[in-house]
């Protein structure tokens, strides 16, 4: 079996960011990846991702990666779902494979609005065969007239005798066409705008539910989901009425920092793919990474690919201390380490030259798969304007 090379920077692990588990949880990972390669090595463009999503997501319960989604998992387990670990497993699993990572992060992401916010009722229902990859969940939050705009989302719960009757539809729902539980932010219209939002927990079985898969550049998981007189109970609120917005900013800001993790998974794993090419290579006398022009380049390169996991590590750091404004720096690691990886991306694609334009070659692979992580979780632009919100309250903290 072909190991790829270590997929964390020993360095950086050492940083008083992390703690011991933290360390050993970043090479478990590795190991679980380096063990399972067979997983997604047929991965190609034209690969169905809801088969390997499957497998990838059965395989992830079945040995334990997912135990910290329990409801009655032990401190040292759910110990594992803290931010400083999501982002170390979403860096390893990005560095091997997309789909990985996407399958990860997306059942964690469905997961914890549960996990948070369900009853105990809920939690015993559903969360059991989310940690044993049986269940595939997703989060319906996006559609095609309100992304970045949680305040706009027009699809209606109205109150009916039996619950709730779900009409409209979302848009680029990632994993919902393997999903068996949609957290769905619907409006009930409780009060105007971001208001009038709850969070429901709808079975893909749920009559009245239709799915219309959605084709990506990277093969993914997507679709969107139409309800046509869906009718749900009153037990399916999740939280409180009128507290969706609530719950999916908060999940938004959790996971945004998990994001510029896989960032760094991707940027590490172009970074590496790039400069065993550059010293196999040979150009007149010499290899191409003797070219001043080439140092200088992969010199960029790993002042970005440095930056970008700082920026994530203490990310998420804030967040595990209780920090109540770590939002900001999630947005800060987000932006950064998307906008980043792309560029390193792009730097590996050039330095191959044609061999990097090659079809499901490592390089034009990730070329595809990079592109949509400046857009998941809010786009660059939406993190601009988030972290130019706290510049003033972050001036004024540092007075007081």
């Amino acid at each position: 079996m072909r190991q790829l090379p270590g997929r964390h920077d020993e360095a950086l692990l050492a940083l008083p960011f992390f703690e011991p588990r933290h360390v050993d949880l970043a090479h478990t990972v590795d190991r679980w990846c380096d063990a399972h390669i067979d997983l997604w090595s047929d991965c190609r463009a034209d690969t169905d991702p809801d088969k390997i999503g499957r497998r990838v997501l059965k395989a992830l319960g079945s040995d334990g990666r997912l135990e910290f989604l329990r409801p009655d998992a032990s401190d040292s387990i759910a110990a594992d779902g803290d931010l400083r670990s999501l982002c170390l497993a979403r860096e390893a699993l990005a560095y091997a494979d997309d789909l990985a990572d996407f399958t990860f992060s997306i059942q964690a992401l469905a997961a914890t609005p549960v996990l948070r916010h369900g009853t105990d009722e809920q939690r015993r229902r559903w969360l059991p065969d989310m940690a044993t990859g049986d269940l595939a969940g997703c989060f319906a939050v996006s559609e095609e007239d309100a992304g970045s705009d949680l305040a706009a989302i027009s699809l209606c719960a109205q109150r009916v005798d039996a619950g709730y009757r779900l009409d409209g539809r979302k848009a680029w729902i990632a994993n919902g066409t393997i999903a068996g539980l949609y957290c769905v932010i619907a409006r009930t219209g409780d009060g105007p705008g971001a208001l009038g939002l709850t969070a429901f927990l709808v079975p893909a079985t749920t009559p009245g539910v239709r799915v219309e898969p959605v084709a990506a550049i990277a093969a993914r998981s997507f679709c969107h989901l139409v309800f046509d007189g869906c009718v749900i109970p009153e037990n399916a609120v999740l939280g409180r009425v009128g507290g969706g917005f609530a719950i999916a900013m908060e999940l938004l800001e959790r996971f945004r920092m998990t994001v510029g993790a896989a960032a760094v998974g991707f940027a590490r794993r172009a970074l590496d793919t790039a400069l065993a090419r550059a010293r196999s290579r040979k150009v007149s006398s010499g290899q191409l990474f003797d070219l001043p022009t080439v140092r200088a380049t992969f010199a960029d390169m790993e002042v970005q690919l440095n930056a970008a996991a700082l920026l994530v590590g203490r990310a998420a750091w804030e967040a595990d201390r209780g920090n109540r404004n770590f939002g900001r720096h999630s947005s800060i690691a987000k932006l950064y380490a998307t906008e980043a990886a792309q560029e390193i991306v792009d730097a590996a694609v050039q330095l191959h030259g044609a061999a990097g334009l090659v079809a499901d070659s490592v390089p034009e692979r990730l070329y595809r798969q990079i592109r949509s992580l400046r857009i998941y979780e809010g786009t660059s632009e939406v993190q601009k304007v988030i972290i130019a919100n706290t510049i003033d309250a972050q001036r004024a903290e540092r007075i007081s």
